[in-house]
């Protein structure tokens, strides 16, 4: 028997916070339009930056939540837990797994990306980025102490903080030579580093993982040893990787879409089909205060692209043009920042306090690329202005 096919006015294909904005941003336009949207996670959207900060440090759950009242709004349907499996632009539908067919007069491709993954280690490395992660995790830090952290980046740095935070013992192991090393100058990334053991993190830098497996050849015990190339063994009660995301561009690749690290968009968030965008984490936009095409996988940039996407999908014309911030807690050390943080770059650093607060500069040539303010707040408008020009940031005024 044929399957019947439902349609509505947009679909929305992802659940996290481009997802949900986007709802947002096309009731702006289109209060009635129908309205459905599709995750493969089976909660409601969420925020996800709490996962690795506040909710360790005593935030609440109840907070998570995106949208307070729910989703009783009418003519916006929920497809939890489901996951979209085939997108044909000429009908103008999407297919989920099940072989239920949508069509839709717009589509928003938010489908953010999938975690990296090695290849061994099965189901005793948990990789962590969704809600049910940081539950599993929880439960893992009510029965056991001794913590393995594969990844010196965000998640790993956030992570291994918020454990050892929690009383627990934390080794953190990655092949670079520095905690954050990929986006702090190196001098600083190696004061976090020296900071982190003086905060009792083991830091194993300049290794990797080679095999996890379970204590005495069973998982009786729960525990995994971790070896390491340089022929280190770790035993440890849980091990978490946060190794980083690949952009999930499948159903934009098998469309025939245009894909280069993530699905290209234009400046107002559509791809070269006019029926179809993508925001988020996926999606690679002109940054326009760098001139040059990127992709951001942080929370502001998600909130925002979405909404603007949103919009245009009711038939606004709103440019895409923010220079998105970002930002990390690591223990009581903080920053925030906008452009392109890559320690390729040359730097320029100034310090009130040596490492402890001050700015830095990212450059190509003269003309700053990225700003870092470390526990430097209240600055990140004058930060946007500076961004793509030859200006500077002063420590007490722009």
């Amino acid at each position: 028997m044929a399957t019947e096919t439902r349609s509505f006015r947009h679909v929305v294909v992802g659940g996290g916070f481009a997802g949900e904005h986007a709802v947002r941003g096309i009731r702006k336009l289109d209060p009635e339009g129908s309205i459905a949207l599709f995750s493969l996670e089976p909660h409601p959207p969420y925020q996800r930056p709490p996962l690795s900060k506040g909710l360790w440090l005593g935030g609440s759950e109840e907070k998570l939540p995106l949208r307070k009242e729910g989703y009783g709004e009418v003519g916006v349907e929920l497809f939890l837990g489901t996951e979209v499996a085939h997108l044909d632009r000429a009908a103008h539908t999407v297919t989920d797994v099940s072989g239920r067919v949508f069509r839709y007069e717009k589509l928003l491709l938010a489908t953010g990306g999938r975690v990296k993954q090695l290849p061994f280690g099965e189901d005793r490395i948990l990789y962590y980025r969704t809600l049910d992660d940081y539950h599993a995790l929880r439960r893992r830090t009510e029965a056991g102490e001794r913590f393995v952290i594969i990844g010196g980046g965000f998640i790993g740095a956030e992570l291994a903080a918020a454990l050892a935070q929690n009383g627990k013992q934390v080794r953190m192991v990655f092949p670079e030579a520095a905690v954050l090393e990929r986006v702090l100058p190196g001098d600083l990334a190696r004061w976090v580093t020296g900071y982190y053991r003086e905060k009792g993190v083991e830091v194993l830098a300049g290794d990797a993982p080679v095999a996890v497996e379970p204590v005495g050849g069973s998982s009786a015990t729960g525990r995994s040893r971790v070896r390491l190339k340089s022929g280190t063994s770790l035993e440890a009660d849980g091990v978490v990787a946060g190794i980083g995301i690949r952009p999930d561009t499948r159903l934009a690749e098998e469309a025939g879409l245009r894909v280069d690290d993530g699905i290209v968009v234009d400046g107002f968030l559509r791809t070269e089909d006019p029926d179809v965008f993508a925001a988020g984490d996926v999606a690679r936009f002109p940054y326009a205060a760098l001139g040059r095409l990127a992709r951001v996988e942080h929370e502001e940039n998600a909130i925002r692209q979405g909404e603007t996407a949103g919009v245009n999908m009711a038939g606004g014309s709103e440019r895409y043009d923010l220079s998105p911030m970002f930002y990390s807690d690591l223990f009581d050390l903080g920053f925030e920042a906008v452009g392109d943080l890559s320690s390729r770059h040359r730097t320029e650093a100034l310090w009130k306090e040596p490492y402890r607060e001050g700015i830095v500069h990212y450059l190509e040539g003269d003309r700053v690329v990225g700003i870092l303010l470390w526990n430097a707040w209240g600055r990140l408008d004058e930060a946007r202005e500076v961004l793509g020009s030859i200006r500077r940031l002063s420590l007490d005024g722009a």
